[in-house]
């Protein structure tokens, strides 16, 4: 898309932000390039610790004069407009004055209420929790619609990007096999030294000369093999299956297996190995979403997390012109890799209020809950267990998630859902949580995936 007439706009519109969950992470990365887009300006930011939110924008560059702290809807409205306000009730922040809401806490309880309660009064919501996306986006965009307001997710983060990317296909006319990214952390092999670096931030280089014989693409076999040499490394990671399952809900397409494939490949291998068996690949349909761990050289770009799509190639004659460019293609030319090697979380984020802001872009009315995130037991579990969100994926200790189709999702409680309940009864090893397993009857969240799932 050509940005240039946003970039002209001489309407003297901004879009006035009001930021929850807003110091740390996704949100310290959008407070810091605010400043830098003309078209808009940060009006307040929510946090339970208003003393971290003021060390933060002063450090950032924000003019500490301009700062104030809020207590209710009175000291609000006693303030001048250009001043940056903060607040630590997050219903607070929609007495503001603000255009765009950003949600970025990962807690599902207050992203929904708050939500719906600045859609309900016309403002446009842009929805980083991915973890109340996957429970509530299909009403929360149901809700958009009726209040004439927008409702996103937001460009920095994989899905909104992978959406863009598909939506460009669709656009043209493209067949789309599958939809995916890579995961958070990549595997570099340093052919030279043998080493393997694992850049999760935590594991140690390893020597691992074998990968040699698995380093160039033979065939699914070669899969195998790096599977078997990197097996200690890889899970099935909550946050990866959480992003898809949001894709999965706007675009219509459906997992390709309960837990991704997680295949070990080069960007340049992709349109090998994501598609169908009978030509190859690893697929046993197609119209899926999937996630591949990304190996690279330790002088070859990383792929960073980024997005692709598989498209089937439809003229010989075009797609011989274009893999005469370079493209990533199959070797039986019959499909092609196209990607965004890349996700700026806040930097790029302002894109996506800008659309919605100004060109009312973002709401999805046909989103369904496509495809629901459950958890399996990873071993015996029992009656009385309390499961717990934590940890930098948003993980739960003693589930694996698995993401299925809502056709075969049975009972399957929601795996953000699950935060903080109690097992009614025994749940054995490789055993979903279903419904029947946990209470989830009084969270107003559950009420919303249950109104979700009656669209």
């Amino acid at each position: 898309m050509d940005y240039t007439n946003l970039l002209n706009d001489c309407s003297g519109k901004k879009s006035k932000v009001g930021i929850i969950g807003a110091t740390r992470g996704y949100g310290y990365t959008l407070l810091a390039q605010i400043p830098k887009v003309k078209l808009m300006e940060l009006r307040v930011i929510c946090s339970r610790h208003p003393e971290e939110c003021h060390e933060v924008l002063t450090g950032i560059g924000y003019d500490e004069k301009r700062i104030v702290v809020c207590q209710n809807k009175e000291e609000i409205d006693r303030t001048e407009e250009d001043e940056i306000l903060i607040v630590s009730d997050y219903r607070l922040v929609m007495e503001c004055g603000i255009t765009a809401m950003v949600e970025c806490t990962g807690n599902t309880k207050v992203s929904s209420d708050a939500a719906l309660m600045a859609l309900r009064r016309g403002i446009n919501v842009y929805m980083v929790s991915k973890e109340t996306d996957s429970v509530c986006g299909p009403v929360l965009n149901q809700v958009a619609a009726e209040h004439n307001a927008v409702y996103a997710l937001v460009n920095g983060d994989q899905p909104r990007n992978l959406l863009d990317l598909y939506s460009w296909a669709r656009l043209l006319g493209l067949e789309v096999i599958v939809a995916g990214k890579s995961s958070e952390y990549d595997f570099v092999w340093d052919r030279e030294s043998g080493e393997m670096h694992y850049l999760d931030g935590e594991s140690d280089a390893e020597s691992m000369p074998e990968m040699l014989e698995h380093w160039y693409y033979k065939g699914t076999e070669t899969l195998e093999g790096r599977k078997k040499l990197l097996e200690k490394y890889a899970e099935v990671i909550s946050a990866d299956l959480c992003e898809m399952n949001l894709v999965s809900n706007v675009t219509g397409l459906v997992p390709s297996s309960p837990f991704l494939s997680y295949p070990v490949a080069k960007t340049s291998e992709l349109a090998e190995i994501f598609i169908p068996e009978e030509d190859g690949g690893i697929l046993k349909k197609t119209g899926v979403v999937d996630v591949f761990y990304n190996l690279r050289g330790k002088d070859e770009a990383s792929f960073c997390g980024g997005e692709f799509i598989i498209i089937k190639c439809e003229d010989e004659k075009m797609w011989d012109i274009l893999k005469s460019k370079g493209h990533v293609m199959s070797r039986n030319g019959k499909y092609a890799c196209i990607y965004y090697p890349y996700h700026y979380m806040g930097l790029e984020t302002p894109v996506s209020i800008l659309l919605g802001d100004f060109m009312s872009i973002g709401t999805h009315a046909e989103c369904r809950q496509v495809s629901v995130l459950a958890g399996v037991a990873r071993r015996n579990l029992e009656k009385g267990t309390v499961l717990t969100v934590s940890g930098h994926h948003h993980s739960i200790e003693g589930l694996t998630p698995e993401l299925l189709e809502r056709k075969s999702a049975d009972k399957a409680a929601p795996f953000y859902l699950l935060n903080g309940a109690t097992l009614l009864r025994d749940v054995k090893e490789g055993d979903a949580v279903t419904l029947d397993d946990v209470d989830l009857s009084g969270l107003e969240t559950y009420k919303l995936y249950a109104q979700g799932l009656e669209l």
